[in-house]
């Protein structure tokens, strides 16, 4: 099961984030959102558990508790959508 997690502190990284989630199983994947042009975390992630019983608990404990000064939100993550990515301006010429 893949968790989303909200409102995590910018100063956090990668590595405190998997090891704050260890606690409740074992996490098959981690990752931290960063920002492309600043190379700073935008304040979310996802995680993944091997099994959904250790998922639902992790997301049972740490959903609204306080990691360095910032409440946590942990829910499941939803699909993500898989609508080609189109931008507002029309495709360039080649004249």
């Amino acid at each position: 099961m893949k968790l989303f997690v909200g409102n995590i502190p910018y100063s956090m990284s990668e590595d405190e984030l998997r090891q704050t989630f260890e606690e409740h199983g074992q996490v098959t994947s981690c990752k931290l959102i960063m920002d492309r042009e600043t190379g700073r975390s935008k304040g979310f992630g996802f995680v993944e558990y091997s099994s959904n019983e250790e998922a639902q608990s992790a997301m049972d404990t740490l959903n609204q508790t306080e990691v360095q000064g910032k409440v946590l939100v942990v829910n499941e993550a939803r699909p993500q959508d898989k609508k080609p990515r189109t931008g507002s301006r029309p495709p360039r010429r080649r004249f």
